[in-house]
């Protein structure tokens, strides 16, 4: 039963590291569509890292954010919580790799592996609270300057990214779970419990004896 808890929280953690990187490269953290004409729409997007136009010919023009501290807060600390999440992410798919039990990494030293087993939950469950951080904090920002009837710039929606990132986060608390649960389902199984077998006559005699021998040893004690 551990063995297939390790294994799916190994495939969604994995599925969830692969999916911040896949949010991460996706251009279309928020959207914008503006409608000029019937024959003329053109689009603004953006993510963490450029900002990109397209029109209906499909021709697009992406600029890169060439300084960093000149980025609002709010983008520089969601590019820090989602790297965060990649880095965190490699170390749960790393310590789960060497902790398994089904893995012959790391020797048959179950005490350590379920240490690192722990250890590799932990960090993805961190990695997904680290995702939905970042990514609520950016869809946030995004909900409030549209709903501000007193906003000058343009005004976006969420895109596709930020769902992606929200998935990729659901699915590292999921994997972080199983595999707390599998550390505990280890532990459970491992306590051994001793059943009370009722006594024999020859523990019964053994017993008499040795109260009798007691019983002569506290009288010549007195003689």
């Amino acid at each position: 039963m551990r063995d297939i808890l390790e294994v799916a929280a190994l495939c969604l953690g994995f599925l969830s590291w692969a999916t911040v990187g896949i949010s991460l490269q996706d251009q279309y953290w928020k959207e914008s569509t503006t409608d000029g004409s019937v024959i003329t729409t053109s689009t603004i997007y953006g993510n963490l890292w450029m900002s990109c136009a397209s029109d209906s010919t499909g021709i697009y023009n992406c600029h890169d954010f060439q300084s960093l501290l000149a980025l609002p807060g709010y983008i520089q600390a969601c590019r820090a919580f989602m790297i965060a999440a990649i880095v965190l992410g490699t170390f749960g798919i790393t310590s789960t790799l060497f902790g398994m039990q089904c893995s012959k990494v790391g020797g048959d030293n179950y005490t350590f592996k379920g240490r690192i087993v722990t250890l590799g939950g932990l960090c993805f469950l961190l990695q997904g609270l680290s995702t939905i951080v970042g990514v609520s904090w950016y869809a946030f920002n995004i909900t409030q300057e549209f709903f501000d009837p007193l906003y000058p710039g343009i005004k976006y929606e969420i895109g596709n990214g930020l769902y992606i990132g929200w998935s990729s986060a659901l699915l590292a608390l999921c994997g972080g779970f199983l595999l707390l649960w599998a550390c505990n389902l280890g532990t459970s199984e491992n306590i051994i419990t001793l059943p009370s077998q009722p006594l024999t006559r020859s523990h019964k005699i053994g017993r008499s004896q040795s109260q009798s021998t007691c019983s002569q040893y506290e009288m010549n004690a007195y003689v």
